[in-house]
């Protein structure tokens, strides 16, 4: 008996009208149990076992994917509910565009797709008031994705209770590369000079207009009527213009431009230029199917404090029951953590 097929098996049996009803209640309780406890602000999922799911099961790598956006559905609805803020998923790695032309049109063509079932599924996000932000190079992204890419921003706008953070493309190097240089011009940028009306260029335009008028004096004669008309015009009254007869005058030194101290700039100066910089702190990274390294994703988001979680599952496979464990994980070290400091004041 094959394993897919055994997979079927349980599928039925849990889909029935009992299970289902026992396993909801369950969820809602161990939930509502979890909530009583602190809960982290900021999720990372890296979402790896796909094809390796689909090749166990001996079916499609399309199918392996499409099941493995049931599980970030499945995920979604789980953390919302516990009341995480923001969710960050590792949607597509810019080191993709190095693989062959056809595996990357698939991998084009499948976002649409999944980016079009996010918009089918914008009752969970609407439920929840989360909206979606895509992280990462849209220069990248070809034309006929970004229709989609767009579509899902907008449909989900006005949501501002949670985010859902899609990272596509996206590495970490680009990110802080991006970062550093918004950051470079920031402080190399001059900045801009107010203009007010006793500048030089404000004062030689004044002196050279009167010259202009006591020069030709037939127009000087025509306009005598319109002097007080003309005194009124002028941007400056008269008792900021210089007499034409008056000594040349003196140039006024112009002030260099003070650009910012690079010594002032800091960690979080470089990270309110990052693609996170309106998220909280990353407070869990989770990595499923037994691979243990980041591979490019948040690399400037982990911090001493993330927890990084490196499970076994493959991400098809990933559910509440996975979730659990780390959530109870990550509050037990928060208690301690709270306990140290207590010690320490």
């Amino acid at each position: 008996m094959s394993d897919l097929y055994l997979s079927h098996i349980r599928n039925w049996i849990l889909k029935s009208p009992p299970a289902e009803w026992m396993l909801r209640s369950a969820r809602e309780l161990l939930i509502g149990t979890l909530k009583q406890g602190p809960i982290p602000l900021h999720v990372a999922f890296e979402m790896d076992g796909n094809r390796r799911f689909a090749k166990n099961h001996k079916i499609e790598t399309i199918e392996g994917h499409h099941l493995g956006f049931e599980a970030l559905a499945r995920v979604l609805e789980i953390c919302y509910k516990c009341g995480v803020k923001v969710v960050t998923v590792y949607a597509f790695s810019i080191e993709n565009f190095n693989r062959p032309k056809h595996e990357v049109n698939g991998l084009m063509a499948m976002a649409k797709v999944k980016l079009e079932q996010l918009v089918q599924h914008g009752e969970l996000l609407d439920r929840y008031g989360a909206g979606i932000r895509v992280l990462g190079e849209r220069s990248l992204i070809p034309d006929d994705v970004l229709v989609y890419v767009d579509r899902a921003i907008e449909m989900t706008k006005h949501n501002k209770d949670a985010v859902l953070n899609i990272c596509f493309p996206y590495t970490s190097r680009a990110e802080m590369t991006s970062a550093i240089k918004a950051t470079v011009d920031e402080y190399t940028t001059a900045p801009r000079l107010p203009n007010t009306p006793f500048s030089q260029s404000r004062i030689t335009q004044k002196i050279r207009s009167n010259r202009s008028k006591n020069s030709v004096p037939s127009i000087k004669e025509e306009s005598a009527d319109h002097n007080e008309d003309d005194d009124v015009d002028d941007s400056m009254s008269s008792t900021t213009a210089l007499d034409p007869d008056s000594p040349p005058l003196q140039s006024t030194p112009v002030k260099a431009a003070k650009f910012q101290n690079p010594e002032a700039i800091t960690a979080e100066v470089i990270n309110s230029h990052t693609y996170t910089a309106e998220c909280p702190p990353l407070d869990i990274f989770i990595r499923t199917s037994g691979v243990t390294r980041l591979s490019d994703f948040m690399l400037w988001q982990c911090h001493e404090d993330t927890q990084i979680f490196f499970l076994k599952c493959l991400w098809p496979e990933f559910d509440l029951w996975h979730f659990v464990p780390i959530l109870l994980e990550w509050q037990w070290r928060q208690k301690k953590l709270g306990e140290k400091e207590s010690t320490r004041k």
